[in-house]
């Protein structure tokens, strides 16, 4: 069976590439994927489907749509969607649009906190469901676009990893598309005859959040500078921890002797340069 297209095969390339690398599925795994109605879940429930297909494993799918509450939604196209395709689906239907106004002070972002409450009802769900993994539709974009409003804004050097275990241990996350570009995943969805389905948050497109100022930056180096998002997503996967500032990674040389001489001493060594300042 061939791929409908070449731009199919590249997603497949790049999917494939991803789950090999870091393991993402494994035999007889049933895969939740979260279906949102946004171009990017949407791209991944399909090229996740073509790869069933192919696969040198069996691994069973299951689309699951976290309805926020909001009346506007059009939970029911993203229902006659997957069963018009034969997709095995489940719509959730939440309080969470109004959990969100009753939390939030008036002008006070809303996306991360929505993201947390959408991943708590995810979690739920994969284990009724008796899912192994949770599929997550984030692309390549997302990821850089992560690493930079964590940089900027919240003093950490970090984006969000390809395969990710929950705190307790008793999920696995995976993000199939993490090569895979934003508009990559656009215009796959567009070629699928895909409907995207607005989340109708009332911030959902406002330019003024931080992320969608970082997609603006981004926008304009790629222009500037073809290959620049490439280069970054390499550098996530590039880390020379020698030449961060994090002790953590690279403690001072007094600290390594303390650590050594820890079971010998109970006074700290002291350094040249504590010494001389009298510390």
């Amino acid at each position: 069976m061939g791929y409908r297209s070449d731009l199919e095969a590249r997603m497949a390339k790049k999917a494939t590439k991803a789950i090999v690398d870091y393991a993402m599925l494994d035999e007889g795994d049933r895969v939740m994927v979260g279906l949102s109605g946004g171009k990017d879940s949407w791209a991944l429930l399909q090229i996740l489907d073509v790869l069933r297909q192919r696969a040198p494993i069996r691994f069973t799918l299951v689309a699951v749509n976290v309805d926020s509450g909001y009346k506007e939604y059009k939970h029911g196209l993203i229902a006659s969607t997957c069963s018009a395709r034969g997709w095995d689906y489940r719509i959730e239907h939440t309080n969470i649009g109004q959990t969100i106004d009753d939390l939030l002070d008036d002008g006070a972002t809303p996306c991360s906190l929505c993201a947390r409450l959408r991943r708590g009802v995810l979690y739920r769900i994969a284990k009724e469901e008796g899912a192994t993994k949770i599929a997550l539709g984030h692309h390549a974009d997302d990821f850089i676009e992560t690493l930079l409003l964590n940089l900027f804004f919240a003093g950490a050097l970090k984006a969000m990893p390809a395969k990710l275990v929950s705190d307790d241990g008793r999920h696995v996350v995976i993000r199939p598309l993490v090569y895979t570009g934003e508009d990559e995943a656009r215009a796959y969805a567009k070629e699928c005859d895909l409907p995207i389905v607005g989340c109708c948050c009332p911030a959902c497109g406002d330019l003024g959040l931080q992320r969608q100022r970082t997609k603006r930056l981004l926008m304009e180096l790629e222009r500037e500078h073809p290959g620049v998002k490439h280069s970054m997503l390499k550098a996530l996967a590039n880390i020379a921890p020698r030449h961060l500032l994090d002790t953590r990674l690279n403690p001072p040389a007094d600290l390594r002797a303390m650590v050594r001489l820890k079971a010998d001493t109970t006074e700290p060594p002291v350094s040249g340069f504590s010494r001389t300042l009298n510390l």
